[in-house]
């Protein structure tokens, strides 16, 4: 008997490959990256880097929630940039959907993205 369960919302992007955009196992919830794409259109939102930034807080967030959480049940995010000039844009942004105690995280920089996406960011929450 699988413990797994698959997370699906329409409130976030849908998957662009063989994942979902969460899977529950137990108390624990793995989010898929989200990049910064409109769940409406699956079009970037905008070349600006900190509109982008929002929606996949945005996206995360819409996913957190469809698993019965929120952002605030965050314990790991991991940030992927194309440009780590812009990991001072993630830490401003991110002060408006996080509080203390902050969620454990790493930040990457990688040489493209999906889409071209300035920022990709997964997380893992426990509910």
């Amino acid at each position: 008997m699988s413990t797994r369960q698959a997370i699906k919302t329409t409130a976030a992007p849908a998957a662009i490959g063989t994942y979902s955009q969460a899977i529950r196992a137990g108390s624990t919830v793995y989010l898929s990256g989200q990049i910064p794409l409109d769940p409406a259109t699956m079009e970037l939102v905008s070349e600006s880097v900190e509109a982008q930034i929002r929606q996949v807080f945005d996206n995360l967030s819409a996913v957190a929630q469809a698993a019965g959480g929120s952002l605030a049940d965050v314990v790991k995010l991991t940030v992927y940039l194309t440009d780590l000039g812009n990991f001072a844009a993630v830490n401003e942004i991110m002060a408006t959907y996080f509080s203390e105690p902050y969620p454990a995280r790493a930040a990457i920089g990688i040489a493209a993205l999906p889409r071209a996406a300035a920022v990709e960011i997964d997380a893992i929450l426990v509910t």
